[in-house]
């Protein structure tokens, strides 16, 4: 992991309700009813979250919770996947190893 990457998870972990919508999806089934309503069947995306779910639970608009997801994925924290006019969210386990891996080498 280079450093400009850890700088912008850093910053995308640098906010309560981001860090919280991240603990959450650790484990989905425990912090949101079902899910997966909108995801064909021959199709999966396992442990995922619809955005409605995540801004429900956050109390916060579906925008700003869109704007959240968002700046967690290009970070590189969460994987998303659209179906239809619905886009589901995961965590990016392979990314969070890469930063705990970094910060037990570097810091």
């Amino acid at each position: 992991m280079r450093m400009e990457n850890a700088v912008d998870i850093f910053k995308a972990l640098a906010n309560e309700k981001r860090l919280q919508i991240l603990e959450w999806l650790k484990h989905p089934e425990e912090n949101f009813g079902p899910q997966g309503l909108h995801i064909p069947d021959d199709d999966e995306f396992d442990n995922s979250v619809c955005v409605g779910s995540i801004s429900e639970k956050s109390h916060m608009s579906v925008s700003t919770t869109s704007n959240y997801l968002v700046q967690m994925q290009r970070a590189g924290l969460l994987e998303s996947r659209r179906f239809g006019k619905w886009t589901y969210y995961r965590r990016n386990e392979k990314g969070i190893h890469e930063l705990a891996d970094f910060i037990e080498k570097k810091c």
